[in-house]
């Protein structure tokens, strides 16, 4: 029988690299000649965020970093830490060092204001060099003032190659793995199931070995472990969605739903929702998205979008999961496969660029003449009433004098816009000819 696999030390942990060059992946920061070696190379290590999904190795290079220049590493949690226990350690600086001691915040983006400020004078004052670990947008979650002081990097999620390197690299040198007979065969379904996350592969590793380990002890087996897809996915029980509702793969797959709707791809459309439906995300907070896109990306190209898009809102949060998804994925198809245009959004973001250095005044003829003496000043002389001329249009002027024959919509090339600005024309027309 083989040796019996058995460890209080999750194999994720045992299998940390230990030095810089044995990490697996972020070449683009760690091979030579890269930004992360250079700095290395010159015994200098200024402060920086690491910015990447979890599991790729971002507490690692932290800790190795700070050990290939020499500094002391103090290791923190923002889950965990209040800003009384961060002043603590920012006050234990060595006084008989030169160098400033390395402190490392996973999940820096959890910080509130206090503590991010707290972390911002000690850095501006060189007592700490501060390496904080982020799976959002640092642009979105750590504050200007402490990420000006930072140069942020982003790590990459590791490649099927890469993936198959940590889990054969495991099995061959970890003290337990390789006492062990094991017959990897689900290298690709392990990759596919840990979407790039070094941690979960292992952990998957791990779980499937053990399961297989137990079954093979029990059978009294000299028969190698046997590492399928069929063990892989029974351990795994269901595929490993992921899907951060609070952080940046939430924005991702929300934005990459709407450029497949405003592309007009149905199947894309209909594969981002259904990631976000299965994930858990609230139906009501697709179905708002979706009313912002039929007017930003639809608009007058074909009005009935908004109107589905606000009865398919109103639908969702009455009916809830999972009959919402029917609804839903009516609405992305309508959506995806109507005709686009934004000349509505970008008319009103026009108008407003320019609203916000123009003050001009209401032309009198325009303006509400509710009392005598506000008709005795002329407000209101002069207004022509369209319904009291034939086709309800009077050619006047609506606009202040100084922006006459300013423009800020233009008619897209779609029928229904073009039909709009035929009609227009038709009624200037009809006036014209009529004076």
């Amino acid at each position: 029988m083989s040796a019996s696999f058995h460890s209080d030390t999750p194999l994720a942990q045992r299998m940390r690299p230990t030095t810089l060059e044995a990490i697996v992946g972020q070449e683009h920061l760690l091979a030579v000649g890269a930004p992360l070696r250079r700095l290395v190379e010159r015994n200098h290590l200024p402060s920086i965020i690491l910015h990447g999904e979890a599991g790729i190795g971002k507490t690692t290079i932290a800790m190795l970093l700070a050990d290939a220049v020499g500094r002391p590493f103090h290791a923190l949690s923002a889950l965990t830490t209040g800003v009384k226990q961060l002043r603590e350690v920012l006050d234990t600086k060595d006084s008989l060092s030169f160098e400033s001691p390395v402190v490392f915040i996973d999940e820096i983006h959890r910080f509130n204001k206090a503590q991010q400020d707290a972390l911002l004078g000690a850095v501006e004052s060189g007592d700490i060099t501060l390496i904080g670990a982020t799976t959002e947008n640092p642009s979105f979650s750590v504050n200007n003032a402490l990420l000006s002081r930072c140069q942020v990097y982003r790590l990459e999620p590791l490649n099927a190659v890469q993936i198959a390197v940590v889990l054969q690299r495991a099995i061959n040198t970890d003290k337990i793995l390789k006492s062990l007979n094991i017959d990897l065969q689900a290298s690709e379904f392990i990759n596919q199931l840990s979407h790039g996350d070094a941690r979960k592969a292992l952990n998957l590793l791990e779980l499937a070995v053990q399961t297989a380990d137990n079954t093979a002890s029990t059978q009294e087996s000299q028969a190698p472990i046997i590492i399928d897809n069929q063990l892989v996915g029974r351990v795994a029980q269901t595929a490993l969605v992921r899907y951060d509702k609070n952080g940046e793969q939430h924005y991702d797959i929300i934005s990459a739903m709407i450029k497949s709707v405003r592309g007009s791809d149905p199947d894309a459309a209909l594969y981002w929702m259904a990631r976000m439906l299965v994930a858990g995300e609230p139906a009501d907070f697709i179905a708002r998205r979706l009313v912002i896109l039929a007017s930003e990306d639809i608009g007058n190209a074909n009005p009935n979008a908004l109107l589905l898009a606000d009865a398919a809102l109103r639908s969702v949060q009455s009916i809830g999961m999972p009959e919402s998804r029917i609804i839903l994925g009516q609405v992305v198809v309508y959506l995806a496969t109507s005709a686009k245009s934004n000349s509505t959004y970008q008319a009103i973001n026009e108008a407003m660029k320019f609203a916000e250095t123009d003050a001009s005044p209401v032309p009198l003829h325009l303006r509400n003449g509710v009392t005598k003496l506000m008709r005795d000043q002329g407000y209101g002389v002069g207004y022509a009433y369209p319904h009291n001329y034939p086709n309800h249009y009077y050619a006047q002027s609506y606009l202040p004098d100084s922006l006459i024959n300013t423009q800020f919509y233009e008619y897209a090339d779609n029928q229904r816009e073009q039909h709009s600005k035929q009609f227009v024309q038709w009624l200037k027309s009809q006036a014209a000819s009529n004076d």
